[in-house]
């Protein structure tokens, strides 16, 4: 027989296997012994008592008969040495991936373009970053194998039921050497440490299939003729024709921007949310969420998730990761972005959180010091490309204030509330350093009031929270794509060039690892079906 229950356990019940048997047992109303497994469905913490944090658990047990194992959905890959149908792939990010993978099952043969380099390669283009401010502008936290994501925490937390079957990318996930408690926890995380290992078993598994992977391979133009696409070309001048392209090249692709809009092939402007990451000492975020002097022996470190309206702007926390890293992210020389990741068992002293102000068109049309930037750079007009030039904008701004390489500029939190000068600055995890800056000078106005306005709302929902033991750190602009690619909601090709297939976070279609994992897959059976 086997039954389902939800519990409400201690922490120190739910780490102990013995004491957990006993408390499944007689949830079961049966003997300890007739116990003989159980499989964790869900798992979350419950801290909303100021008295005791909780851990809520969903257990299917087996009772007085033989225990089976959590089964992975199954992956049906097939052999595409010789398949008659291939398709590009632009970019090995979740989007790419996970198309291929699809492809490959569908009996597809995929192309898989990435401009950066793989890894382990990779490794050292980030250490060049964070110990000599050195960008290389196709190698970096952005580009290279995995995208994004690999080097970025590996958060697999979305609200996006309605893409695609969310555990369908989690069990291939675990398939590919992610934990098995990625399954059933409330916010899973994989960690940056574990990320590259997937990545390459998924990119050995569609080489071992028939497919290709191939790095260091920029796509510079598309072969188009009568509005369909057959193909691409990439820098060194190879032309490779496809039956279809899939374009899931991430949110910091700004060259295939430009391309569309060179091209005259349809983008658009895209709301998108800008502004800092803010770092406390972990041991103050656990004290404040879990009420206590000190985090309990059992207790994961403590995150945190904000939102709130100033003045009718939406100001919200971003990726927040519990002993965490703030990282630079920029991918040119000359601005600054950075971003946070966390390893798998999240044991770094501090927290980081990106904080965000949302960045509608209405708010960019008449800023006058865009319009100055834009025209002394000589960039292209047009709406479409607010968005982006105002991204860049802010990067620029704070690599002056930081003072050059990839010094970050930075303002203690009541400081940057109070338009005070910090005459010094806290201990900090961001490796190539922060800088002592005004934030008035790298912000604009809407950001910055409404990131004040956001922080004193937090200090009184967070007790503690506003203090100048945090800092703020300049500036993070890579949430998602300031430019949207559309693309048809049945064929999912762009309206205007059949067999080209927008996709993913960088088009406009998701905003984080699963939702672009579920948006290539998507595409890819859509692909298969045509």
């Amino acid at each position: 027989m086997q039954q389902k229950i939800s519990l409400r356990v201690l922490p120190s019940e739910a780490a102990d296997e013995a004491s957990l048997l006993n408390i499944v047992a007689k949830a079961c109303a049966v003997k300890p012994t007739e116990i003989t497994g159980y499989n964790i469905l869900k798992k979350s913490i419950d801290a909303r008592s100021r008295s005791q944090v909780w851990v809520n658990l969903t257990l299917q047990a087996f009772i007085n008969e033989p225990f089976q194992p959590h089964a992975l959905l199954p992956l049906h890959l097939q052999d595409v040495h010789g398949a008659t149908k291939k398709v590009v792939v632009i970019g090995a990010g979740p989007a790419g991936l996970f198309a291929a993978i699809r492809l490959i099952e569908l009996g597809i043969q995929p192309i898989v373009l990435e401009r950066g380099k793989d890894v382990r390669s990779r490794r050292r283009d980030l250490a060049a970053m964070n110990k000599e401010g050195i960008v290389n502008g196709e190698s970096n936290y952005c580009f290279g194998e995995g995208g994004a994501g690999t080097y970025s925490d590996g958060k697999l937390y979305t609200r996006s039921n309605k893409r695609g079957d969310i555990q369908r990318i989690l069990s291939i996930l675990v398939h590919f050497g992610a934990a098995e408690k990625i399954l059933y926890e409330a916010h899973p995380h994989i960690g940056t440490n574990k990320l590259p290992h997937i990545m390459v078993a998924m990119r050995e598994k569609i080489i071992a299939c028939g497919g290709q992977v191939r790095f260091e391979k920029k796509v510079t133009d598309f072969i188009i003729a009568d509005d369909t696409c057959s193909g691409v070309v990439i820098a060194d001048g190879e032309r490779i024709d496809a039956d279809a392209v899939i374009l899931a090249t991430g949110h910091s692709a700004r060259d295939i921007f430009y391309l569309f809009h060179q091209k005259k092939i349809a983008i658009e402007f895209k709301p998108f949310a800008l502004g800092v990451r803010i770092e406390h000492p972990q041991t103050l975020i656990d004290s404040i969420q879990y009420h206590a002097p000190q985090r309990g022996e059992h207790l994961p470190p403590a995150s945190y998730s904000l939102v709130q309206q100033v003045e009718q702007k939406g100001v919200f926390s971003f990726c927040m990761c519990p002993g965490g890293i703030i990282a630079p992210a920029a991918t040119a020389p000359g601005e600054i972005v950075v971003n946070g990741w966390s390893p798998s068992k999240r044991n770094n002293p501090f927290a980081n959180s990106g904080m965000v102000v949302t960045a509608e068109y209405a708010d960019l049309q008449d800023l006058q010091e865009l319009k100055r930037f834009i025209k002394e750079r000589e960039l292209p007009k047009g709406k479409e490309l607010l968005g982006l030039h105002f991204q860049q904008m802010v990067e620029q701004q704070a690599f002056v204030a930081g003072g050059g390489g990839l010094v970050a500029p930075a303002q203690r939190m009541e400081d940057f509330v109070n338009n005070k000068a910090t005459a010094s600055l806290p201990d900090c995890s961001y490796l190539p350093g922060i800088a002592p800056a005004d934030l008035r000078s790298v912000l604009p106005a809407f950001i910055h009031k409404s990131l004040q306005g956001g922080f004193k709302e937090f200090g009184k929902k967070m007790r503690g929270y506003l203090t100048n033991e945090a800092v703020v750190v300049a500036t993070e602009s890579r949430t998602s794509s300031p430019v949207r690619i559309p693309r048809d909601a049945e064929t999912l090709q762009h309206p205007q060039i059949a067999n080209l297939y927008p996709c993913g976070e960088g088009a406009g279609y998701a905003g984080g690892i699963v939702s672009a994992a579920m948006d290539g897959e998507r595409v890819a059976a859509l692909i298969a079906a045509q």
